[in-house]
């Protein structure tokens, strides 16, 4: 499908320091269409893929044009995927059945699927350092570790709370969001033992995590509006910075120096890393309503936001005091932001 161009709003301030940071505008809308809502989407940069996570099954587009390329079905309450290249296969994360189901990154068939042990599995990634998937059961507060050339489980991590967004270093060390207690989790991908539990405070409810993996930082998007960017050799809060809320996502490109926090009120907040110890807000980018996942090619520094259109929200009643605003049939899109 040909992607549907739009027109971008960049708000920058006028620091000194904001003059090295790129600027960022929408570029293309990929429509994609199909049932379901969505979670995290991954980009698969050795095949020029990317996969969306579609509820009950996972739609794969060409990184390039958006144009559908596949469909994996049979993944129910689908969140996340994982990409081994170098084994040629994919894992979705499946929150309804508790299971992890591995496909063929060529072409997209079902290999097999794994009992993971715990309850409503959420985030998913790969450890290129163990060939290990670690999968994040947010209903038992634990992660599964799959060997990912054997399908197996090869053990448990016990955080102790309700594990969000996953990092590997690929040197050794596996970062973890713990959403209810505002901590990260770093521990050993190898031999599964804890390395430490370190306080986001004053962030708190993170979700979304990045890496910088040359200079030893991570970026935790919080839901009061806060990126806490921490130390990832001690867990030191390096500092905060303002940003979007409803997030749900943060990445980072080494090339750009560009943090992102992307947010369910349709604004991508760009944090540029002066150095590694100074941060400034470099502005928003205005996406989509909903867009609240997010992933980075960093070939190109293109970012990819699913989202989607809403009609009214309905008026609260007794049964549903919090309704939501339903997605209007066949809107599903995805955004694509580019310096």
């Amino acid at each position: 499908m040909k992607p549907i161009l739009a027109a971008a709003v960049l708000v920058l301030g006028a620091s000194p320091a904001l003059a090295q940071a790129p600027t960022y505008h929408v570029a293309a809308r990929f429509a994609a269409a199909g049932d379901g809502g969505w979670d995290y989407p991954q980009t698969d940069t050795t095949n020029n893929r990317l996969y969306l996570s579609r509820g009950s099954h996972v739609m794969v587009l060409d990184l390039a044009s958006g144009a559908v390329l596949g469909d994996i079905p049979n993944t129910p309450g689908v969140h996340g995927i994982a990409i081994a290249p170098e084994l040629g296969r994919g894992f979705a994360s499946n929150g309804r059945d508790s299971s992890v189901t591995i496909f063929d990154l060529q072409t997209f068939a079902t290999i097999g699927n794994v009992k993971i042990g715990g309850r409503n599995p959420d985030a998913i990634g790969y450890d290129a350092f163990t060939r290990r998937v670690f999968v994040m059961n947010g209903g038992s507060g634990t992660a599964t570790a799959i060997d990912a050339a054997t399908g197996t489980v090869a053990g448990m991590v016990t955080f102790g709370g309700k594990p969000e967004f996953v990092r590997s270093d690929e040197r050794g060390t596996m970062y973890a969001n713990v959403e209810d207690s505002s901590q990260i989790v770093a521990w050993d991908p190898r031999t599964l033992a804890l390395k430490g539990k370190w306080s986001l405070a004053p962030c708190e409810d993170p979700t979304g995590l990045a890496i910088d993996r040359a200079n030893h930082r991570l970026f935790s998007a919080c839901g009061n509006g806060l990126m806490a960017i921490v130390n990832a050799d001690n867990g030191h809060l390096i500092m905060t910075v303002p940003i979007c809320r409803g997030t749900d996502g943060a990445a980072f490109d080494p090339a750009t120096r560009m943090a992102f926090a992307s947010c369910g009120d349709g604004t991508l907040s760009l944090i540029h890393q002066d150095n590694p110890d100074n941060y400034s807000a470099a502005g928003t980018v205005a996406t989509q309503r909903g867009a609240r996942t997010i992933t980075l090619d960093e070939r190109t520094h293109r970012i990819y936001l699913p989202a989607a259109e809403y009609g009214p929200t309905p008026e609260a009643t007794a049964a549903q005091p919090r309704p939501r605003a339903p997605m209007i049939p066949g809107s599903f899109m995805v955004v694509v932001v580019q310096p």
